[in-house]
């Protein structure tokens, strides 16, 4: 059966459909089978597993697992390692699910003294573990068995197979995972620690794997705080060798793989992304990601056609993340990303691109680059970038609306000159629906984006989007659990209360409810920030030529922006203050009855005593009426359009 099967998948699917499968699987848990026929069903197994997904999915449907893994309580070590073979084969199929290494809590202790007995062991549970640890919970288990102690001194191992497969266990461990990667860079191995045996292992004469997944521990390692940006081995080492790894002389994987890791260890650090701008020519290195597949001369190159399909998008994707990282902060290596060849085409290409991880790495690409105030104006006016954006808000997974969406919050800042084609091409309704979404991140991107539309617009546009929004909607929003979506709300409300004429005219209409919304917040156990901001939104009312009669007629409003007078926090104080001033200046109809009502309150007197304060801010606003000047929030404390991050 063994010599039947191997490399034929044919004959593999044969045994399956004739039931050998169980047959080999009770063989193997009988007492009176010998080792050496247990070992060999074992190896039968594991050649079947080999075979395709299917052959897997039956395996896994006879229980093939928990039988193996009885099999390692074997003294005999031959048996051994035909089971851990066969499981490492099983396990590194993409339909066998991790959870089942876990199950059984005995299986991992057991593992890991398992390690110990030889290097095939050591090769095939270190294989196990790095293809079976996904997320915090499995690196939390591993770890606390004493994985890094365990596996740490077989980075010193004879077999290169060995130290390759605890490397690539140390990479799973550290991935986003501070506790791990903490405990890494202290430990010692040979009197040597860790960190420095990666950078051996990174070094050019070293195999390019080796070379890769060294740096991705200690690009891991850095990105969960373990070892510092400006670190000599990040700067001098992992980096460079990841530049590299992007050259046209590595295979396709490789240069993947390479960018990736790359984008992932500069994508928080601004100086991080200037040095690898300046590497080796990378920013015009990626460019050639884009050229895959190449051009088929002759039927020979068949073969490398279909390999560069294969990689085709993966390399796009690669190229659009890494570009992503290097232009999250600086304007000039954004600019020269943008002046690379037709890059902006390319882009804008990759929106519409079949593959959804391409169009997702694009989606982030251009956002990267939107954080430009002269791109906006001039590279994605003159590609009509809004056009394609577009699209892909209409009907996209979440993962790519949240990206799409953060973009056009950018796209509708008031000097970006896509802003008027995009309102014209029904933006509001479609931000509004937005906010109705049950992801927060979409419903924070929704209203930020409605905030930076009305900020300085027309009445009719503010209309629109207190239309389409509705004031339900409105008030769902204020209410809120997400901190982001309720201060993004209240800058939305302070956006659309600017200019006179706008105010009194939205007051007219909701006056009542947002006084009620005002209101339930000031009394609301909120944090400073967000009663400020809704103390901003009343002194704009309050800048209004008949708006302001809905607080001075309301008593209890009245009384809260007294007691905001008198608080502990300066800035509560100086809202409150603005509030008060824009009630009381001097050149408007009614003044003197508002001034009348407000020193009945004592509100004066509060302003007297803060003409004293050793805070010059309160000093200075706290002049009588007579010297007051008439602003709203919006113009004392502007809040503009902000760009999203």
């Amino acid at each position: 059966m063994k010599n039947a099967v191997i490399g034929n998948n044919k004959q593999k699917a044969n045994l399956i459909v004739l039931g050998a499968v169980p047959r080999l699987l009770y063989l193997l848990q009988q007492e009176a089978s010998s080792t050496e026929l247990k070992a060999e069903c074992a190896v039968v197994l594991g050649s079947l597993a080999m075979g395709t997904e299917n052959n897997v999915k039956s395996l896994l449907d006879c229980h093939i697992i928990p039988s193996l893994l009885q099999g390692l309580l074997s003294p005999d070590l031959k048996f051994i390692e035909a089971c851990l073979r066969c499981l490492r084969t099983v396990f590194t199929s993409p339909v066998t699910p991790e959870e089942l290494l876990y199950t059984d809590a005995t299986v991992i202790p057991h593992l890991m003294v398992l390690l110990s007995r030889s290097r095939y062991t050591q090769e095939y549970i270190c294989q196990i573990f790095s293809h079976c640890c996904k997320g915090p919970d499995h690196q939390t288990i591993l770890f606390n068995h004493g994985a890094v102690q365990n596996i740490a001194h077989l980075l010193t191992s004879v077999s290169y197979k060995v130290r390759m497969q605890a490397l690539k266990c140390f990479s799973v461990l550290a991935f986003e995972n501070p506790q791990v990667s903490m405990t890494l860079v202290n430990v010692l191995v040979d009197g040597e620690l860790l960190p420095q045996i990666f950078v051996k292992m990174l070094q050019r004469d070293k195999p390019i794997e080796m070379q890769l997944t060294s740096a991705k521990c200690l690009t891991y390692m850095c990105r969960a705080g373990a070892i510092r940006t400006d670190d000599s081995c990040i700067v001098l080492k992992t980096l460079p060798c990841l530049v590299r790894m992007c050259s046209k002389e590595r295979l396709l994987e490789e240069r993947v793989e390479g960018a990736e890791t790359l984008a992932y260890l500069i994508e928080p650090d601004v100086e991080l992304q200037r040095i690898a701008s300046i590497t080796d020519h990378l920013i015009a290195m990626l460019a050639d990601y884009f050229k895959y597949p190449s051009s088929v001369s002759a039927i020979t190159d068949i073969k490398r056609l279909d390999h560069d399909l294969k990689h085709a998008h993966e390399l796009r994707q690669a190229a659009f993340k890494l570009y992503a990282s290097l232009g999250a902060n600086d304007e000039d290596i954004r600019k020269k990303i943008i002046e690379t060849e037709n890059m902006m085409d390319r882009i804008v290409t990759g929106l519409s691109e079949s593959s959804v991880k391409v169009r997702l790495a694009a989606v982030r690409c251009l956002h990267s680059l939107s954080r430009s105030v002269q791109q906006l104006r001039t590279s994605f006016q003159d590609h009509a970038v809004w056009k394609p954006l577009m699209k892909v808000l209409q009907n996209a997974p979440d993962e790519i609306l949240v990206v799409a969406s953060s973009m056009l919050c950018n796209l509708l800042l008031e000097f970006s000159p896509s802003k008027e084609p995009i309102l014209e091409s029904g933006a509001v309704e479609l931000l509004c629906g937005l906010t109705q979404s049950e992801n927060p991140a979409l419903r924070v991107n929704g209203i930020w984006a409605l905030m930076n539309m009305a900020f300085q617009a027309e009445q009719k546009i503010k209309a629109d989007i207190l239309r389409s929004l509705s004031t339900e909607q409105l008030f769902r929003l204020l209410s809120d659990s997400d901190l982001n979506v309720l201060m993004k709300t209240l800058g939305l409300l302070r956006n659309l209360l600017s200019t006179r004429p706008h105010i009194d005219k939205i007051m007219s209409t909701h006056g009542k409810q947002i006084m009620q919304a005002v209101t339930l917040i000031l009394e609301g156990e909120h944090n400073i920030e967000v009663k400020e901001q809704t103390l901003c939104i009343l002194a704009n009312i309050a800048d209004g030529t008949t708006a302001k009669e809905l607080i001075m007629t309301n008593d209890d409003i009245l009384q809260k922006i007294k007691y905001y007078m008198g608080h502990s926090h300066v800035k509560l104080q100086l809202a409150a203050m603005f509030c008060i001033s824009n009630l009381i200046w001097n050149e408007e109809e009614g003044s003197q009855e508002r001034q009348d009502k407000l020193r009945d309150m004592g509100i004066v007197d509060i302003l007297h005593k803060l003409s004293q304060s050793p805070d010059s801010n309160l000093c200075d606003n706290s002049l009588e009426p007579s010297v007051s000047s008439p602003t709203s929030c919006m113009t004392r404390q502007n809040l503009h359009g902000s760009r999203r991050k």
